[in-house]
């Protein structure tokens, strides 16, 4: 036992060096920090008023469509990492969108890019370097802009025009203006998004709304091996899985630039890979001159779907924090005086032992903070004003599972157990209370954290990871260290200021080690007691319950019945 122990205490600590060296590496090679960030209402951000781009003599967006694009942005934020934001709308067309700290420029394009994701075929490619201002005296003097023939399919080259091809020439990348309404059965001139190629593009073969599900990862070699290049993976939905099948089976056969299709993302191409087999299977990869930080971006923006109409940044603007440090310093405090009436409480209540849960506290406080600071450098957590009332909340729930295991090991003595053995039944009947009260603090957690938004969905993550946090704790610490003080003297002798003293709780010692119950000793007492009655007592008893002929029950012996009986017949 005592090895046991002392290997589940190894363990804990090997756990916590764990999470100590994660966030050294994180604030060594990541630009974290040792303290968790803090959330807008703490600390203040950014706040960007976005307003809606509507064609002109159309009328302000109705409500659904203001709150399906409120939808669409937090989900963008939540999975950039940005923790605790808030978004509302202001008005009839615009959206509030503040973040804690300083908005970067990747979340910012996650907040205004509409992802108008479609996929056309290239007619025609060029570097973009080669840009060829043609003079006009060199032009004819009508240039055509109809086909000269009627397209067959969406990679017919008689969809470029003589006007079209000019304008291709000369068009500039540097000069390609913002994403607008373009119709999408007619070709497009536009440029990668790195400005070094441009292309010809025909009409649209297959939009984004036909994509079912994004991600984002690292490719791999037709041999199962893991490369260092990102990419997108896409799945179609059953529509979008028969389009693009046509699209690559008639592609394939082509040559040159034709057996290519561009995916633009707003109109500008973001990869334009050449077909080297019909995909059937509605699956395909992106890749191209992508990191993790974009390729994460870009297959969140497809995932979470368009904006139903384009956002511009109407001001951008620091905010202070709405609550103020005060606010946290007093949440602190709170939490200081609850942490307190527990440690006095126990104390009181266990004694010596209650140093027992006074280490375990400071144990669990330390896990949760090093997990909740790793979660603020690699997820972007933030806590806020609710999640450190989680925080508090915890100290409860951790306090509630040593009071139960104390308990146990007391009942377990009065039951006459040595400590040794009190220790581990104590242990195997709290396990299962402490494990049960838990589950239903977790699933409490869980609902809130998928169902909540805003403030309350830290509230719910710091209630869950306390609560796990508390498991491992009792688990990985005070049980072992329960093991390992049921076997020193102090405690295992019942010492009175030991908490565990047996003769307090109602139990006497039989020796060998064991101790006898309440019940017990006090059946033995009464025992004793009626041996002691003399003549006269058990006479008057008898008397009592009903006549002399019942002192052979009150335990006179049968002579000295048999010799009262046969004085009363002579007298």
């Amino acid at each position: 036992m005592v090895q046991r122990a002392w290997r589940t205490l190894t363990w804990l600590l090997i756990l916590i060096l764990a999470l100590v060296g994660l966030n050294w590496l994180a604030v060594a090679t990541q630009g974290g920090q040792w303290t968790p960030r803090l959330a807008l209402d703490l600390e203040g951000g950014t706040q960007v008023v976005l307003a809606a781009q509507l064609p002109e003599g159309q009328a302000d967006p109705s409500s659904e469509q203001m709150q399906q694009a409120v939808s669409i942005i937090r989900q963008r934020i939540d999975a950039s990492g940005v923790s605790e934001a808030e978004i509302t709308t202001q008005g009839g067309r615009n959206i509030v969108v503040s973040v804690p700290g300083e908005m970067d420029q990747l979340t910012r394009d996650r907040i205004e890019n509409s992802a108008k994701l479609e996929f056309r075929a290239v007619l025609v490619a060029d570097q973009a370097a080669n840009t060829q201002a043609i003079p006009a005296d060199q032009l004819p003097e009508e240039l055509s802009t109809t086909p000269t023939a009627e397209p067959t399919d969406a990679s017919d080259l008689n969809w470029v025009t003589e006007q079209m091809y000019v304008d291709f020439l000369q068009f500039n990348c540097a000069d390609l203006a913002p994403a607008a309404d373009i119709d999408p059965t007619q070709p497009l001139i536009t440029c990668d998004d790195t400005g070094t190629e441009k292309y010809v593009l025909g009409p649209v073969e297959v939009t984004g709304e036909r994509i079912a599900d994004a991600t984002s990862g690292l490719t791999t070699t037709s041999t199962g091996a893991t490369t260092n290049q990102w990419a997108v993976n896409i799945e179609f939905d059953a529509q979008g899985t028969q389009e693009f099948a046509a699209v690559t089976e008639r592609l394939v056969g082509l040559t040159e630039n034709q057996n290519r299709f561009a995916v633009t993302l707003d109109n500008q191409v973001i990869v334009a890979p050449t077909t080297n087999a019909a995909i059937t299977d509605g699956k395909p990869q992106i890749s191209g001159n992508f990191n993790e930080e974009s390729a994460k971006a870009l297959a969140d923006q497809l995932k979470f779907g368009a904006l139903p109409f384009n956002f511009v940044a109407q001001s951008t603007s620091t905010i202070s924090a709405t609550l103020g440090s005060s606010q946290l310093v007093n949440g602190l405090i709170a939490g200081l005086i609850g942490l307190a009436a527990v440690v006095v409480y126990s104390l009181f209540q266990y004694r010596t032992l209650g140093l027992v849960t006074v280490a375990s506290l400071v144990i669990a406080a330390a896990l949760t903070y090093i997990v909740v600071t790793y979660l603020s450098n690699q997820e972007g957590y933030r806590l806020s004003l609710a999640g450190v009332a989680g925080l508090i909340v915890a100290i409860g729930i951790t306090a509630d599972s040593f009071i139960v295991y104390f308990e146990r090991i007391k009942d377990e003595l009065r039951d006459g157990k040595g400590l040794v053995s009190a220790v581990e039944g104590g242990w195997t009947r709290a396990i299962r209370t402490i494990l049960a009260s838990d589950a239903v603090n977790f699933l409490v957690a869980i609902v809130l954290l998928f169902v909540a938004v805003g403030n309350v969905r830290g509230f719910a993550l710091t209630l869950g990871i306390t609560t796990i946090i508390d498991i491992i704790v009792v688990t990985l610490f005070t049980h072992p260290l329960m093991r390992l003080l049921a076997r020193t003297s102090f405690f295992a002798d019942g010492h009175p200021a030991s908490g565990l003293d047996p003769r307090s709780l109602g139990a006497v010692y039989r020796g060998r080690g064991t101790f006898r119950t309440p019940e017990q000793k006090k059946r033995g007492a009464s025992r004793e007691a009626t041996k002691r009655q003399t003549l006269a007592e058990r006479k008057a008893e008898a008397a009592k319950k009903g006549g002399v002929d019942d002192l052979v029950s009150a335990g006179t012996p049968a002579a000295e019945q048999t010799s009262t009986t046969s004085k009363g017949e002579k007298a």
